[in-house]
């Protein structure tokens, strides 16, 4: 609990699926930015084969983490999430478990080692500069 993770869609639907909340067409006001991507120790669990490397299981991933954490437990997916890091990855592409989502067509990129830098560069695709660029306009 508490480690930073930026959490991006790789897909502008399932952007919209994950934001919902299961709720067909209601979701919070977002801002939604493209970001370019070039970070290494990337774990991939979205297959069985990468699960299986790494000694995961997809009920594990798909946990009821919001119940877990109501119920005073530690989800499943908090703990892949620890071990993975404790193994030095950067962060891990998983399917989507997200309500109205497709395993086979709706990914998220998970990561928690990110910055301006190679091997952990991401970037915000923001040429008109129209994102603020301080803290000053978000509340």
């Amino acid at each position: 609990m508490g480690e930073e993770a930026l959490y991006l869609a790789l897909t502008i639907e399932g952007m919209f699926l994950e934001m919902g909340h299961g709720l067909a067409y209601r979701f919070d006001p977002l801002t939604v930015c493209s970001y370019g991507v070039d970070v290494s120790d990337i774990v991939d669990l979205r297959s069985e084969s990468g699960r299986n490397a790494v000694r995961v299981s997809l009920g594990d991933l798909g946990c009821a983490w919001a119940l877990d954490i109501a119920e005073g437990r530690e989800p499943p997916s908090w703990a892949i999430g620890a071990k993975l890091r404790r193994a030095g990855a950067a962060g891990l592409l998983v399917q989507s478990f997200a309500r109205g989502t497709r395993p086979d067509r709706h990914h998220n990129l998970v990561l928690w080692k990110w910055g301006s830098d190679l091997p952990h560069r991401v970037t915000v695709h923001d040429p008109a500069s129209r994102l603020p660029r301080d803290r000053s306009s978000w509340k």
